[in-house]
């Protein structure tokens, strides 16, 4: 055998040898190479921060001697609509108002409790408006969520009991993680 034979044996085994630890080295490519998973946003703190934006706008119109209505977070397409990512944002919004020395009546989804829409207007609906006359709550807490390819995005608003009128309004957006895509499952 000759020398240059032999190197080229030696130099084939070593590619070959090189080829199998480099292999166990690296993993299986995603089905896209270019999809990055996206991190799950802080809900509660997104949540909590919201609240307290609300209540910066509004702080000089609520009585914190008068109840506040809580209603679960719709689906913008259906507001009648909603998921566990809208019941758990309203949760966190109660518990934020709750701190800051509001009493709260929560009213998780019943039907037809929310708003209604008629013209592009939002108008509570006269369930809403009894309830409040019955607890005494001078204003309902509601949300709105729209699901997109990467983010949802969150309008929550304070609403007058009596006249509908829009006390205060706070819009914000969170990344869809798999934790939030979980949530915003609805069941059927």
């Amino acid at each position: 055998m000759s020398r240059s034979t032999t190197v080229r044996r030696y130099a084939v085994a070593t590619l070959v040898g090189l080829s199998v630890i480099l292999a166990g080295c690296t993993t299986t490519p995603p089905s896209n190479p270019w999809a990055k998973a996206v991190a799950d946003g802080n809900i509660i703190g997104a949540s909590h921060a919201a609240a307290e934006g609300l209540f910066s706008q509004a702080s000089s119109a609520l009585d914190p001697n008068k109840t506040l209505l809580v209603a679960s977070f719709v689906n913008i397409d259906d507001l009648e609509q909603t998921s566990s990512f809208g019941r758990i944002v309203s949760q966190q919004f109660a518990t934020k108002f709750t701190q800051l020395g509001f009493q709260l009546i929560e009213m998780l989804l019943r039907k037809d409790i929310y708003i209604k829409q008629k013209g592009g207007e939002f108008l509570l609906s006269r369930e809403v408006q009894e309830l409040s006359q019955v607890h005494g709550a001078q204003a309902v807490i509601v949300g709105t969520y729209a699901v997109g390819a990467k983010s949802v995005f969150v309008t929550a608003k304070i609403i007058n009991a009596k006249d509908s009128a829009v006390m205060a309004a706070f819009d914000y957006q969170l990344p869809v993680g798999s934790d939030t895509r979980q949530l915003l499952k609805t069941k059927s």
